[in-house]
């Protein structure tokens, strides 16, 4: 029984750490980029992020998810030439959304964690290659085509 108890208070001791270290870690670290930079450094801690990119030459940069999410949609963004992204989860999820002619090559790893990144279908395609940890977390790519806006491809219902 005491063992148990050792174990459950050990176990509650990391628990609380890890959340203070997140929460230290929060104000150290601030997201840095909006929907025109070309290069971004998004941190999610004990919160969310999202970002809609418009960027003329997106060239990448880090997005942290600490117990935390991030939600980047690149569908409007034009990709510069050698775009990468480093991407770490830890506990929290990274959601990537890029155009369909967007190539993604990747050396995510992982470690109690999962990945979901499409494989190349475009050969001629700009690359963004991804790089980095899900550790107990979540890291997902995928393609879509961007919504259409109201002014184009969508018929007015009114006369």
């Amino acid at each position: 029984m005491r063992l148990l108890r050792s174990l459950l208070v050990f176990k509650l001791g990391v628990w609380v750490g890890m959340m203070g270290a997140a929460s230290v870690m929060k104000r150290a670290l601030p997201s840095v980029g909006g929907a025109d930079s070309d290069e971004v450094a998004l941190t999610a801690i004990l919160d969310g992020v999202d970002l809609k990119s418009q960027a003329k030459a997106f060239k990448g940069g880090s997005m942290l998810a600490w117990f935390g999410g991030i939600d980047a949609d690149l569908r409007e963004a034009e990709l510069a030439p050698e775009a990468r992204l480093s991407l770490n989860a830890l506990w929290g999820g990274i959601k990537i959304e890029t155009p369909p002619g967007w190539r993604v090559e990747s050396n995510v790893k992982t470690l109690a964690g999962g990945v979901d990144i499409p494989t190349a279908e475009e050969a001629d395609g700009p690359v963004l290659t991804v790089e980095g940890m899900a550790l107990f977390g979540g890291i997902q790519v995928s393609r879509s085509q961007p919504s259409p806006t109201r002014s184009e491809g969508r018929e007015s219902a009114l006369p």
